[in-house]
């Protein structure tokens, strides 16, 4: 990470600022977290590239604040190795915003809006009419509860103070399927040389959509959203003991610095793998 980026991470945050407005980050190239409030809570938000100025950002990510106590995040990443992955990205998550605008006019359910709205980001992805494809991951919440939505390997933790894992995405991967199935363990797969590969994705006909059941926010739980590029240098129990207590602010700017680090600097024994790097955290209250 260059010093100036460090610096300005590691400074002192701004307030959390109410967000009245949908959010979309695209392209970005976020020297310090986005602090947000949405939801009946708090928000942190940080976009970067990862592979230098001269190669864009293609992770997105959104913030739709939907009343007092509802909102939807999103977290959006165009494939690597596929044309206009950003053009995907912001395509995807525009679509599912616009689909979220049309529930809340027509009075229908949140639910409802995320689900008509993945399939208008598929639609939206194949529109674009060049093999681009992006994966994306969804939190909804209402009233202290949060349900996750996905397609691909951006993926989504809720973790308790004491750093339980309450709710955990299962990447749509070959290798994510074999550490759900137990053939290999996270130290393992986070090294396997076919980690890359994707089983699924927005911009295909076949897009395949995970959705979980509700689960009730604790007032210390903390939701986490983020493209592979977190879980790629990042091991779950690490990302866990990074944001689950202290201040947001400052957790989440520990999180994303340690990320960068290990994308920069690889020793041994650590995942290390340069890449784009979205990520938002949510606590109530």
């Amino acid at each position: 990470m260059r010093q100036g980026a460090a610096r300005a991470l590691s400074g002192s945050p701004p307030e959390f600022a109410p967000l009245e407005r949908p959010q979309i980050f695209v392209e970005s190239d976020m020297q310090a977290p986005g602090l947000y409030r949405l939801a009946g809570g708090r928000a942190a938000v940080l976009s970067r590239p990862g592979h230098g100025p001269e190669m864009p950002n293609e992770d997105a990510a959104a913030l739709f604040p939907l009343g007092p106590n509802s909102g939807v995040l999103a977290v959006a990443d165009g494939v690597g190795g596929r044309p206009a992955g950003g053009q995907a990205a912001r395509a995807a998550l525009e679509a599912l915003g616009a689909a979220l605008e049309r529930a809340a006019a027509g009075g229908t359910s949140v639910r409802e809006g995320v689900l008509d709205g993945m399939d208008a980001a598929n639609r939206a992805v194949l529109a674009l009419g060049l093999g681009a494809a992006t994966t994306i991951v969804v939190a909804e919440i209402e009233d202290g509860a949060v349900r996750s939505y996905h397609v691909g390997d951006s993926g989504l933790l809720v973790v308790g103070q004491r750093g339980r894992i309450k709710l955990q995405t299962i990447f749509h991967s070959p290798v994510g399927y074999a550490v759900e199935a137990g053939i290999l363990d996270e130290r393992e797969a986070i090294r396997h040389a076919d980690r890359h590969l994707i089983s699924n994705a927005l911009g295909r006909e076949d897009m395949r959509l995970d959705l979980s059941s509700e689960v009730r926010l604790a007032p210390r739980d903390t939701l986490l959203l983020a493209s592979d590029g977190l879980f790629d240098n990042l091991r779950t129990p690490e990302i866990a003991e990074r944001i689950r207590r202290g201040d947001l602010a400052r957790s989440f700017t520990q999180l994303c610095l340690d990320c960068r680090r290990r994308m920069e600097s690889p020793r041994e024994g650590a995942p290390s793998k340069p890449d784009d790097l979205t990520v938002i955290a949510f606590r109530l209250g």
